[in-house]
């Protein structure tokens, strides 16, 4: 793992499988906070073991509803944060293997899929930071205190960015565009990319010419 840690590409999958699915929580979770459905019909006439009948439970719910909501929000802005990735893919762990069970108990045609994507790459997040949150299961852990790319501060800051514009627009707007909030995402993250990128070549450039 320490090998694979040092090359570039998996430390750019690393940073942006963090927005990714920071970024998915933050603009599901919104829609809780609010009080709203998923949808604009409600699920109380549907089967009692359907997909939507079980929804419109949750939502009626009120306070539990809001509460999932809020769970969703912080998680993915800890993993937003790049800074504190670790506490958050430790708290997104319980909330999309519950997602992805329960998207499994019923009719929900390909999410399985997806949430099971989901939760591998959570999983995949928390493999990468194993040797520091071993500690948990009474395991002496190692800090890793090298210099690498996705330490980068850049990385922090664009997580900002792209936290802000989804909480921004989920708070402002009710009726969503979920291709535009991608497409904006998508710029902002091929830009931050570069920059990343560009700052990491000064980097090397400012080591090499140290030795």
């Amino acid at each position: 793992m320490n090998r694979i840690k040092e090359r570039i590409l998996p430390q750019i999958c690393i940073v942006y499988t963090r927005y990714l699915i920071g970024g998915a929580f933050v603009f599901a979770s919104l829609i809780k906070i609010k009080g709203h459905r998923f949808t604009t019909e409600s699920g109380e006439m549907y089967p009692i073991h359907s997909a939507w009948h079980f929804f419109e439970t949750m939502y009626q719910s009120g306070l539990y509803w809001k509460f999932i909501g809020m769970g969703q929000l912080i998680a993915g802005l800890l993993l937003m944060t790049q800074r504190f990735s670790k506490l958050g893919a430790l708290i997104n762990f319980p909330i999309i293997l519950n997602v992805f069970v329960i998207t499994l108990s019923y009719s929900f045609a390909y999410t399985p899929v997806v949430t099971g994507l989901m939760l591998l790459g959570n999983i995949w997040l928390i493999l990468w930071e194993w040797n520091e949150i071993k500690i948990i299961f009474n395991l002496q852990p190692h800090i890793d205190t090298g210099e690498r790319l996705e330490k980068d501060v850049h990385w922090q800051f664009l997580g900002s960015i792209l936290f802000v514009f989804t909480f921004t627009y989920r708070v402002l707007i009710d009726q969503y565009n979920i291709g535009f909030w991608a497409l904006i995402c998508l710029l902002i993250g091929v830009v931050g990319l570069i920059v990343g990128l560009y700052r990491e070549g000064k980097r090397k450039i400012r080591l090499y010419q140290q030795h």
